[in-house]
């Protein structure tokens, strides 16, 4: 199985690269379900490598001129301010609680990625002349709400950060997916110092998935502009759906009275 996660290590690089997002959706999921780790230790896991390679991703796309630094402090800040709260937060929750979260965002992301495939071409076009004038008052929100989704379920976030980037702050497609990737990478960092000293971190397995990770982002970096966005989008929203299905099913329980005080996947490692 170790190997089967590794494996899913690099898918979820690469179309991290090649989307700018969606692919750290998975990490919780592979830990849990793969290499069968418990569901809150998992999420903490999760931020490390999704932030680790997100930096790594950040730097290609800096590198290439598509990251808007400021617009990525701007959002960030407030994105790791969320995040840290809802890692405290998230000590309320059950893992199965936090699970089922994370299968709706699923769901959510999915069909986000559905209406930003078919408006693709229409965003590209219009991000690179004549963009709107970012506002704070619309920005900021969708800060908060990114930064407490990565902070409670070990998520970057990127298919919320690279439409509203778009289409609030008024950023070219290819720069948003670079700025996206910056800012998840400071969101995870935030996240995570939330859990310091509340689990105790496989350090092993982490760093080796991050550098599997870190491989398949480097790939898929360099085949963004080879691979037809829209066919990928449509096809991984698909994949999403059916993880979240599943994982909703698994944790059906969840919000009922015994599911609150337990969660629903108890093989810790």
């Amino acid at each position: 199985m170790i190997l089967l996660g590794y494996s899913l290590a690099a898918l979820i690089g690469l179309s991290l690269g090649l989307l700018g997002g969606g692919g750290s959706i998975l990490t919780v999921p592979v830990f849990v379900y793969v290499l069968r780790y418990d569901p809150k230790l998992a999420i903490a896991m999760s931020l490390p490598v999704v932030g680790a390679t997100s930096l790594v991703g950040a730097i290609a796309h800096w590198r290439a001129g598509n990251v808007r630094l400021g617009t990525a402090a701007l959002f960030g800040i407030v994105a790791m301010i969320a995040a840290y709260g809802g890692a405290r937060l998230a000590s309320l929750l059950t893992g199965a609680v936090q699970l089922s979260l994370l299968a709706a965002i699923m769901v959510v992301a999915a069909v986000s990625m559905f209406r930003n495939a078919r408006g693709a071409a229409a965003s590209a076009a219009g991000g690179a002349e004549g963009t709107r004038v970012a506002s704070l008052r619309l920005l900021v929100p969708v800060a908060l709400v990114v930064g407490l989704i990565t902070g409670i379920v070990g998520i970057g976030g990127g298919f919320l950060i690279v439409p509203a980037l778009v289409l609030l702050g008024g950023v070219p497609m290819k720069q948003a997916v670079g700025t996206s990737l910056l800012v998840i990478a400071m969101n995870c960092a935030s996240g995570f110092a939330g859990y310091v000293g509340r689990v105790d971190i496989p350090w092993g397995i982490v760093l080796t998935f991050i550098a599997v990770a870190v491989v398949g982002i480097l790939v898929g970096t360099a085949l963004a502009r080879r691979v037809p966005q829209r066919a990928l989008k449509q096809a991984f929203a698909v994949f999403l759906i059916v993880m979240g299905t599943f994982i909703l099913v698994q944790n059906r329980g969840a919000f009922t009275a015994e599911g609150t005080t337990r969660s629903s996947h108890g093989s810790a490692r």
